[in-house]
């Protein structure tokens, strides 16, 4: 089947089987390897992108459901080589240790923030709870995402 979608920002068509899968064809189609593959059955939250907004494990989501709609993956998230302020956060922080999980929990952040400018620490541990880590004990990641909170450029930086 063809299929058509953005992805950061880019419009790409291409031809793939309807049951494959986002994940695959944003890795091995599209070249863009910071989404990582963990479990394969969505539990861990490695393979996460946003699709309209909302936060998809993209190991379990159709590449047929990617049709006309706005993907975002950790590389869309940079711009002009200077980092997003939740990227930044994650390193101010000590957030990022084997870094396996990291494009995942970025963008759970970012999906949190960009439906609520000043989350509780309750809606951050909802909003990071389909990731997992096994390097930190999520302190320092749940500290990046409150420190991305209340830095001044975010806002800014929501629409891309």
């Amino acid at each position: 089947m063809r299929v058509s979608f953005k992805i950061n920002g880019k419009k790409v068509t291409l031809d793939a089987a309807p049951e494959a899968r986002l994940l695959d064809v944003i890795r091995e189609d599209l070249g863009l390897t910071g989404t990582k593959e963990g479990c394969s059955k969505g539990e861990c939250g490695a393979c996460s992108v946003i699709v309209d907004g909302e936060l998809v494990d993209s190991c379990i989501f159709p590449v047929a459901q990617a049709e006309g709609r706005e993907i975002i993956t950790i590389e869309g998230l940079s711009s002009g080589g200077k980092l997003h302020p939740i990227q930044k956060a994650f390193i101010d922080e000590g957030a990022v240790q084997c870094g396996f999980c990291t494009p995942g929990m970025v963008l759970a952040a970012k999906a949190l923030l960009d439906k609520k400018s000043n989350p509780s620490d309750a809606d951050i541990k909802e909003a990071l709870s389909g990731n997992l880590c096994r390097c930190t004990g999520y302190t320092k990641i749940k500290n990046a995402v409150k420190k991305a909170s209340q830095n001044g450029e975010l806002g800014r930086t929501k629409k891309r």
